[in-house]
């Protein structure tokens, strides 16, 4: 797969000011920008593990090795998977998440790839980018987690132990046009999740054959 060209934005958006929001206030300015959506959201997910809420039926499956039950719980959202891809539709909307993986695969992003496959079974458009692509755009460091859509940029921050802790909201139309086309451009070089799944995930997943 050929590599991506250098970055002119995504790499900075960690020096670019913006407004910082605890995690209750990143949440619901997310939720009323989301119900006037009419374009779609971009997702950059880079790092190979987050802390989930420890209320999460799949988290604590998780994190008692209990993968026959993770997989049922996912299964058990599956509507609600394809609820979400549906009320996007009704606006005009798409998500659309570009998930970094490095090798080898980490335990976290075997867990998470099983969620995905739902989500990408249900019509939410998943891409997936070997770390190894992206070597010539961190420079300063991994490329951050990132939401943007027609509203602002939110670059999500997570404390030491990875659980989420709030977002830095920028609105400056010229960083949020340049996010948009270097993503855009990623996902270009990026496969579609199904196939990556099937050729890099299905025989590594605990309850494989």
């Amino acid at each position: 797969m050929p590599r991506s060209r250098t970055s002119r934005m995504l790499d900075r958006i960690h020096r670019i000011p913006g407004k910082t929001l605890d995690v209750a206030t990143y949440h619901a300015v997310r939720r009323a920008e989301t119900e006037r959506l009419t374009g779609p959201i971009w997702k950059l997910e880079r790092s190979q593990y987050f802390h989930e809420p420890d209320d999460d039926p799949s988290w604590q499956a998780f994190v008692a090795d209990d993968w026959p039950r993770v997989h049922a719980v996912f299964e058990s959202e599956r509507a609600d998977a394809r609820a979400e891809v549906e009320s996007y539709a009704r606006q005009g909307s798409e998500l659309r998440r570009l998930r970094i993986v490095e090798r080898p695969v980490s335990r976290y992003l075997l867990w998470e790839m099983q969620w995905f496959k739902i989500l990408a079974e249900e019509g939410t458009a998943i891409r997936v980018l070997d770390a190894g692509d992206i070597e010539t755009l961190e420079r300063d460091g991994v490329l951050p987690e990132v939401v943007v859509d027609e509203h602002a940029l939110y670059h999500v921050r997570y404390d030491e132990e990875w659980r989420p802790c709030g977002a830095r909201r920028i609105d400056d139309p010229d960083v949020m046009r340049q996010a948009t086309t270097e993503l855009a451009e990623l996902w270009e070089l990026a496969e579609p999740f199904s196939r990556y799944f099937t050729r890099e995930i299905m025989t590594l997943l605990p309850s494989a054959p």
